[in-house]
């Protein structure tokens, strides 16, 4: 099988592989690198896999990612274009962050998951353009400090 394009955003932290999926101006981009910041002054290892498209596919029924050759290593920056950051290859996906409009957003959320590619992922849904919001529940699901 050939690898699916989508439009998400996907990062590493430490070995764990976070897709963040979402509507154009969603803040995939903002979160990304918001997450990335966040974990690197706290020691972690983590660093972009690719920004905007991602290729992803089933491998040993994980999902992996990777960005298109084109677009590797770079991450769009609003008004400024693409610019380029260190970057990973590819990812095995481990959580996937679903950005959607406030009013969709269940206070307390249940387990959820996705199947993407055939695979199942789990799920959290944040608001989108909520960075403040999202990374305390990103770092609360991942057992990262200040939440261990």
């Amino acid at each position: 099988m050939r690898p699916e394009n989508i439009h998400a955003t996907a990062v590493l932290i430490g070995e764990r592989g976070i897709l963040v999926s979402g509507a154009s101006g969603s803040g995939k981009t903002t979160l990304a690198l918001a997450l990335i910041d966040h974990c690197h002054q706290r020691g972690l290892f983590s660093r972009l896999v690719g920004d905007d498209q991602l290729f992803i596919e089933a491998r040993a029924g994980r999902l992996v990612c990777r960005a298109p050759a084109a677009i590797a290593g770079l991450a769009e920056v609003p008004g400024l274009g693409p610019r380029p950051l260190p970057f990973e290859p590819a990812c095995v996906v481990d959580l996937h962050l679903r950005l959607l409009p406030a009013g969709e957003i269940a206070r307390f959320q249940e387990d959820a998951s996705d199947e993407i590619a055939g695979c199942v992922v789990p799920r959290i849904d944040l608001a989108e353009r909520n960075v403040q919001a999202a990374l305390p529940a990103v770092m609360a699901r991942l057992s990262i400090m200040p939440f261990l």
